[in-house]
């Protein structure tokens, strides 16, 4: 693709969004000063000037701050081209000049007085469109129960690391009701298309129908009050909200409505069967195909309004019913007429998974088929796991389509410190270096958060810099620093041995999702090897419980102990499960007793206790939210029911079980360490009864014991309990001692 195309598309999507009136300025500065309040309070806040200048960007035509002032009695004047520039220049002042940090798990922002000058005024433009955030799946997995609140804070968290693009996908199916019954749907057939709030994520791309649903009445219009204060806030920011678009698949019932009507049955998904998935795709030569395209993108665009960018996903994770390239050509094309039929400036957002998860599928013919059916520029391709298996290497830059380059890192909203920082650190760069790059942006887009926030730091300020960092022992020694407040050799070491192992996964067999022994149902043939060093995690506990003198009243820094005694205690179920299995294979019946019940009886109840002393690691946290919910007790059962499937068995069946497993408080001892019981009293009946161990009939029963757990109505505290510096030093002290000496 020749520079002067790749600049036109690039061209365009700059003005796909950007410009704004004064009035526009104004709303976005006052956003950001609100921001700021809420962050600091109105007292700090007052040292800051905040302000919107759109003609700051006016040459390059990219978000630019300005940070100038502070010292002595003088206000820090920030300035940006929009609302998200400003806020991204106050978080950098706030970062860089006066050591704060921001995170999911709480903040540290102990500022200095006076507050440090800015000894040069300081200009920084992002070299790229868009910062973009989210995953369709992480509505599900971490959005799913948030109340307003909730959302407040996120949306805070986003401006502040410059997010300038972002699903905002709540309440859609609200607008999919009023228009099912416009072409002639009964209620009770509209319910029983949808799947219930935690799996919201999978009815949206079409893998799901049914499953765990219906949704009741009062969850529409919630969603509806949202969705309307989201876009409100984002709006507010100068953020891009990407609205849904139809992909193409309908409820079997539209065959009542419309005998005639042209659909295909697609394959099963997630190993569920055909009652929850086998979704129906309408062909995209059906007349109807137009008309519910545009019903729905006329209803929700006058409900919500539009910034003129849509998301939608056709194929995810399903094989087309055909691999002809004149089909996907037309699949696609149908989508994106409906699209324009309605809004002529629509942009399509694509996710780029289809083409990295099913490579086998989509080959070259297939993959150009799709990206050429829509004009250059309208479409705007998600690099969905660009840090792992970019696709943009093997399609020539998406063919001329721009992209953004993501980096997914986590599956399921899973625990366990995990990240591929060198490979994020690097990899947008390369990108924009590769040749014709039509690399427009950089995401985030987790399936789950909450979680390992040194990437997400890392990640969020590769959006605002046009290399690498130079030198990542550096970058998380001063992040250490910031989050904790304070210097320490303690924990610039431990950092130091965190970034060496567990955050420097490389190659494509970094998932990021958390395969230990610990959140999976046993069997004698479980993986334990890890890509790093275990001792490197151990020593890093030892190190942080070092500089607790120091560091034991910051919340961030009890947070990441705990975090770090977790991961130790799932490395030491692992070391004590191979003990376990060593001793059965070897028919030791002495040390296979003496593993299972240190595995069982100690291990997992020290870890579910340590877990308790932290409200975001309780089981009751996330389940009392689901119930917040609720207008009655009926729908808290229900949704509390949707929310203990997801994190276990997921289907009826255990159909994707464990994938979004978690570590919680409640969820160890009251899922986990039950299975891991009948596991290790099964292995010894087999070694004492002398015949082989029966793994499916333990799954047999491990399967009632998983059911149990999800259809019990059990409480849980939400509240923590216990000193979670206490409680690590109590499980440090009881197990450091045996991996020094080597006697686990």
């Amino acid at each position: 693709m020749e520079a002067a195309a790749v600049a036109a598309v690039l061209g365009f999507l700059v003005l796909a969004a950007a410009g704004g009136s004064a009035g526009d300025e104004a709303r976005e500065a006052a956003a950001v000063r609100e921001l700021l309040a809420r962050l600091l309070g109105p007292g700090p806040a007052a040292a800051f000037s905040v302000s919107v200048q759109r003609s700051l960007a006016a040459e390059s035509g990219l978000d630019t701050y300005r940070l100038s002032g502070g010292g002595a009695g003088a206000r820090v004047r920030v300035l940006g081209s929009t609302g998200v520039a400003a806020a991204a220049g106050l978080h950098r002042y706030l970062r860089d000049f006066c050591g704060c940090h921001v995170a999911w798990s709480g903040s540290q922002l102990r500022l200095p007085e006076p507050l440090p000058a800015v000894p040069e005024e300081l200009t920084e433009a992002t070299p790229n469109r868009y910062r973009y955030y989210q995953n369709v799946c992480t509505h599900s997995y971490s959005f799913v129960w948030w109340d307003w609140a909730r959302w407040e804070r996120e949306l805070d968290w986003m401006a502040l690391n410059g997010i300038n693009l972002a699903l905002a996908w709540s309440g859609q199916e609200a607008i999919w009701q009023r228009v099912y019954l416009a072409l002639g749907l009964t209620q009770s057939e509209i319910d029983e298309y949808f799947t219930g709030p935690a799996f919201l994520a999978w009815e949206r791309m079409g893998n799901l129908h049914t499953w765990g649903g219906p949704l009741p009445r009062s969850w529409h219009l919630k969603q509806l009050y949202l969705q309307h204060r989201i876009l409100d806030r984002m709006r507010s920011f100068g953020m891009i909200p990407v609205l849904p678009a139809f992909a193409g698949h309908v409820p079997k019932a539209l065959t009542r409505v419309f005998p005639q009507i042209n659909i295909t049955q697609l394959g099963s998904w997630g190993h569920f069967n055909c009652s929850y998935s086998c979704s129906f795709l309408l062909a995209p030569e059906d007349p109807l195909f137009p008309v519910i395209g545009s019903l729905f993108l006329r209803e929700l665009t006058k409900e919500f309004g539009t910034d003129h960018i849509y998301g939608a996903d056709t194929f995810n994770e399903i094989l087309p019913p055909s691999s002809e390239p004149s089909y996907l050509a037309a699949a696609t094309a149908s989508v994106y007429q409906a699209m324009i039929t309605v809004d002529p400036d629509a942009v399509w957002l694509l996710q780029g998974w289809l083409f990295q998860h099913q490579p086998q599928f989509w080959g070259p013919a297939q993959v150009t088929a799709v990206l050429g059916a829509v004009p250059r520029g309208r479409l705007l391709i998600l690099d969905l796991f660009a840090e792992s298996q970019p696709v943009y290497l093997r399609t020539a830059s998406f063919h001329g389509q721009p992209f953004i380059w993501c980096m997914l890192h986590n599956f399921g909203g899973n625990h366990g410190l995990f990240g591929a920082l060198e490979a994020v650190n690097q990899g947008p760069a390369a990108a924009r270096l590769f040749p014709n790059s039509t690399m427009v942006g950089t995401g985030m887009a987790p399936e789950g958060i909450g979680q390992n926030e040194v990437v997400y730091a890392l990640m969020a300020e590769l959006g605002w810099r046009k290399d690498p960092v130079a030198d990542l022992e550096a970058w998380v020694t001063s992040f250490a620093a910031r989050r904790y407040g304070v210097d320490s050799k303690e924990t610039e070491v431990a950092w130091r041995l965190l970034l060496g192992s567990v955050y420097n996964c490389s190659g494509e067999a970094c998932t990021g999702h958390n395969r230990s022994p610990l959140v999976r149902r046993p069997s004698l043939q479980m993986v334990t090897t890890v890509w790093y060093n275990r001792s490197a995690v151990f020593e890093a506990w030892r190190l942080l419980l070092a500089a607790t003198p120091t560091l034991a009243k910051s919340p961030t820094f009890r947070y990441d102990l705990l975090d770090v005694t977790r991961q130790a205690a799932q490395e030491l179920v692992s070391l004590y499960y191979t003990e376990a299995r060593t001793a059965y294979l070897n028919k030791e019946l002495v040390p296979l007793m003496r593993a299972a019940g240190i595995l069982v009886y100690e291990l997992l109840p020290a870890l579910d206790g340590v877990l308790a002393s932290d409200s975001r690691f309780l089981l009751g946290t996330w389940l009392e939210q689901a119930r917040a919910v609720a207008v009655s007790e009926t729908e808290a059962l229900f949704y509390e029911q949707n929310g203990r499937y997801q994190l276990t068995l997921w289907g009826p069946e255990g159909n994707i079980l464990d994938y979004a497993n978690k570590q919680l408080a409640g969820l160890v001892a009251g899922y986990y360490a039950p299975r891991w019981e009948l596991f290790m009293q099964m292995l010894v009946e087999s070694l004492v009864q002398g015949r082989p161990f029966q793994q499916h009939h333990f799954e047999e029963n491990a399967f009632q014991l998983e059911q149990s757990f999800v259809f019990s109505t059990q409480r849980y505290p939400s509240q923590p309990q216990g000193d979670t510096v206490d409680l690590a030093k109590k499980l440090f002290l009881k197990y450091y001692p045996r991996l020094v000496a080597g006697t686990l």
